[in-house]
């Protein structure tokens, strides 16, 4: 039961932010008990252009939830900068901005994307 919540508030969200905003790419965030990832999507063409995650074991040593936050942030920013990529919108999903959502948001924010 919990799980279809999740996904029709995850859809509405996505449809209100596709109908707004066209002419940006969506950066979308997953979140799991550990570890966070996003990736910025182009919907026109249905392609993946930038992702970040804090999955790689090489990269990043074990460090708190919020910290991840940061780190996989400025991984994203980077990345997104170097193809040229300033103006998204925020996809959040089903999350409540609050909490690692928030932190990763304020990071992205400070990197130098706007949405």
């Amino acid at each position: 039961m919990n799980n279809i919540v999740n996904e029709k508030r995850t859809q509405r969200v996505r449809k209100k932010l596709k109908k707004v905003n066209t002419e940006r790419f969506r950066l979308s965030v997953f979140k799991s008990s550990r570890n966070i990832s996003a990736q910025i999507i182009d919907d026109i063409n249905n392609k993946t252009l930038v992702s970040a995650s804090s999955n790689k074991k090489n990269d990043i040593k074990k460090k708190k939830k919020a910290d991840l936050s940061v780190i996989v942030a400025d991984i994203l920013t980077k990345k997104a900068l170097e193809k040229k990529i300033t103006k998204v919108y925020f996809d959040r999903g089903g999350y409540k901005y609050h909490g690692r959502i928030k932190i990763f948001a304020d990071a992205l924010r400070k990197g130098g994307l706007i949405f």
